[in-house]
């Protein structure tokens, strides 16, 4: 049986490279990828990374769906899908999101997720936070989906930035809950070592 797909959206905020990053992690595993790219993620993935980002991106992707197509499958609850992961999402989005303005695909996809109790991960990306934003992340929050800032785990002593955008990117995978954990965990830094 094929795997049902996963939906990724990636928006304007900085931290493009964890988007790459779990569609690199979802294609390695079979797991199809349904991309939708906002207009502000695309010249943040060139900024970020380059301008063959988004071709990148593309080569990964079962299928791109242009972000004002409000007609589109993923548009639909009708449609099977394993869930969705915005990495990295914007306030912009969040906040659209929080409030149910579907006027584009990427925030659609994400209220269809909320409205069939789909998994729904945020990797929302900003700082400071100003209580409107905190105000968006306790709606989507009480709404069912889970916002999961791109913080570093600087106890797995990550060597370089490599280490640490893989390591989000493995996390909000993992919360999906789709495959088995990816992400490396805290071992208990030796407690509970037997002794020799």
């Amino acid at each position: 049986m094929t795997a049902l797909p996963v939906i990724l959206g990636i928006s304007g905020a900085s931290g493009a490279a964890i988007g790459l990053r779990v569609a690199e992690l979802l294609n390695a595993a079979a797991v199809p990828v349904e991309l939708i790219v906002t207009r502000g993620a695309e010249r943040t993935l060139a900024e970020e990374i380059g301008p063959d980002a988004l071709a990148r991106l593309g080569e990964l992707a079962a299928l791109r769906h242009p972000i004002d197509d409000l007609g589109a499958t993923v548009a639909s609850g009708s449609t099977p899908v394993a869930g969705m992961i915005v990495a990295p999402c914007s306030m912009r989005s969040l906040g659209a999101i929080a409030h149910s303005l579907s006027d584009n695909l990427l925030v659609r996809a994400a209220d269809v997720q909320l409205k069939q109790r789909r998994r729904l991960v945020l990797v929302a990306r900003e700082s400071p936070l100003h209580l409107g934003h905190l105000r968006a992340m306790c709606a989507v929050t009480e709404m069912g989906a889970i916002v999961a800032p791109p913080v570093p785990a600087f106890y797995l002593r990550p060597s370089n930035c490599a280490d640490i955008i893989d390591q989000i990117a493995r996390r909000s995978v993992d919360l999906l809950g789709v495959l088995a954990p990816l992400a490396r965990r805290w071992d208990g830094g030796g407690a509970g070592t037997p002794k020799g």
